[in-house]
């Protein structure tokens, strides 16, 4: 059992910056994977980027080059720079982890960029 606490969202302007963090507790050994995924209003969860146990990172092409994953392991805790932010970022974002015996997620955290 993982527990995960987001934090860091609010209100930017476009073209402004959020750092959002994913904190985990409980059985942290077991994660392999944290995801960062978000949804807006009306439509579906996507995918925005994730990071293994091993440090191997991927994206999502709509945030390459805007975005960056990074964890500390020592804080159990995992982030999303986010830079350039547009408004089509808007969306409320979830961490998940990957575990070996299922995937638990947060419960979310706004994020809201203005024109």
């Amino acid at each position: 059992q993982v527990q995960l606490v987001e934090s860091g969202g609010g209100l930017v302007q476009a073209g402004g910056s959020l750092r959002l963090s994913c904190a985990a507790s409980g059985s942290t050994s077991l994660i392999y994977r944290i995801g960062w995924h978000r949804q807006a209003p009306g439509k579906q969860r996507e995918w925005v980027a994730s990071i293994t146990s091993r440090g191997n990172i991927n994206y999502a092409d709509s945030v390459k080059g805007r975005f960056t994953i990074s964890r500390d392991n020592a804080k159990n805790t995992v982030y999303l720079q986010m830079n350039s932010l547009k408004t089509e970022d808007t969306a409320v974002y979830y961490c998940n982890a990957e575990t070996i015996r299922g995937v638990d997620w947060g419960q979310g955290t706004q994020v809201t960029v203005s024109s």
